[in-house]
């Protein structure tokens, strides 16, 4: 099988290679934005050609590594589906907390509570014995001045009974309520052993799909590269060029639309400004203008930053462009645990986003800055957020990073072509450039 993939891959790069729109030569592609339209064209003609003289080649290779295909795509079905269950049941057990610690909180307020009144009830005995024990009414009677006297000392007594009463039947009821709260406390206590038993079991599910998917891909180690370099089945890529070239033509009428909007603004601008200076200089106008700020962005977002890219995702660089495992990285790789955003690069139209075979779940990205087109790749993404034909800005978020396709760790996977992506990836230049 090894023989057959170096057989076809040879052949694909004969075949890529001698064709002229895949090349990258000095003054070769023109600066208009039409002539990038009739390149893509031509690409989609010649890249027709390569399919039919190569796929008798690879045929073989792809049924054995279409089934393989198939269950890494099952593989991140679930290793998704089970990251979306790990962070629901992170929430739960964060709000399982707070409910502890609010529950501890009265806790410290009854006990508080009761120790307060604790005191004042022993005051209250230390006083009773030290005057000999509860007040007699022939106390009282004998010690009254006169009739009125004597009233007034039995409802002092009553009122004094009463408050001791109030007293020892609210220590009571804290007392009672405090036990409730502790087991209150308890049973929350059981709930969150078994919720961190259930999160347990969810991360064993995800390690055994992980490691699974590791296997299988350590099944095809020595095609991974291959795999970067074709990026998907040659009959996808004839989509993927049509769909560039929808990209680009719909990006040139968004800046066309624009660019006359601008028109119109400066025209009313300046037609208000004559307005103004034929008023009577002896009356004075005046306007207010403001700018709506967006919202926040999410914590871990990417600051939107000058230049024509911005960096597309928060970590490291941990793999640059050049040769790799004895193939051509066409981009570079950007990897940070946790749940990371990824946002568009610059402003554009989404060429294409759908799930490869290689790159798992990608975006392609259609460009025109300064006068030149690009093309941006956004590969191995947990979830994709946005759908083909859409218009994004600079910064605004696309996914989330993973490790879909192709792929043995999370991380993101990103290309930037001028003018157009093809197979070949001859039109690959070096992202850290902008960076």
């Amino acid at each position: 099988m090894k023989k057959k993939i170096i057989v076809a891959t040879a052949s694909l790069s004969l075949l890529l290679g001698g064709v002229p729109g895949f090349t990258n030569g000095n003054g070769a592609l023109a600066n208009s934005l039409e002539d990038k339209i009739n390149n893509v064209q031509e690409q989609r003609s010649e890249n027709k050609s390569a399919q039919d003289k190569a796929s008798s080649e690879i045929a073989e290779i792809q049924k054995d590594q279409d089934k393989l295909d198939a269950e890494i795509k099952n593989l991140d079905q679930k290793v998704a589906d089970t990251s979306s269950k790990i962070d629901s049941k992170n929430k739960e057990i964060k709000k399982t907390k707070e409910e502890i610690d609010k529950l501890k909180e009265e806790i410290e307020v009854l006990v508080k509570r009761i120790a307060e009144r604790d005191k004042l009830l022993k005051d209250r005995v230390k006083a009773m014995y030290e005057n000999g024990g509860s007040v007699q009414y022939i106390e009282v009677v004998l010690g009254s001045q006169d009739f009125g006297d004597f009233l007034d000392r039995v409802f002092a007594l009553n009122e004094i009974a009463e408050q001791d009463k109030k007293l020892l039947e609210a220590h009571k009821r804290d007392k009672k309520e405090l036990e409730e709260v502790k087991k209150e406390v308890e049973s929350t206590l059981d709930s969150l052993k078994e919720q961190m038993k259930e999160l347990e079991s969810l991360k064993a599910e995800l390690d055994a799909a992980v490691k699974r998917k590791n296997a299988l891909l350590g099944e095809l180690k020595h095609e991974e590269a291959q795999m970067h370099k074709h990026i998907d089945k040659l009959e996808n890529e004839e989509d993927l060029l049509a769909k560039q070239q929808a990209a680009f033509e719909a990006e040139k009428k968004r800046q066309e639309e624009e660019a006359r909007k601008r028109a119109a603004e400066a025209a009313a601008a300046e037609a208000a400004a004559r307005s103004n200076n034929n008023s009577s200089s002896s009356s004075n106008t005046s306007s207010n203008s403001s700018s709506g700020g967006g919202g926040g962005s999410t914590v871990s977002t990417p600051a939107v930053t000058g230049g024509m890219f911005m960096k597309p995702a928060s970590g490291a660089f941990t793999s640059g462009m050049g040769q790799r495992w004895g193939s051509f990285h066409a981009g570079v790789d950007i990897a940070r645990g946790g749940t990371v955003p990824i946002v568009a690069a610059a402003s554009g139209t989404v060429i294409k986003s759908y799930y490869s075979s290689s790159y798992g779940n990608v975006v392609f990205i259609a460009h025109y800055l300064n006068g030149q087109a690009y093309t941006t790749v956004y590969a191995h993404m947990r979830e994709r957020h946005i759908g083909t034909g859409a218009s994004v800005q600079k910064g605004q978020q696309i996914g989330i990073m993973g490790s879909t396709g192709q792929s043995t760790g999370q991380h993101l996977h990103f290309e930037v072509h001028q003018p157009s992506w093809n197979s070949a990836k001859s039109n690959a230049i070096n992202p850290r450039q902008f960076f």
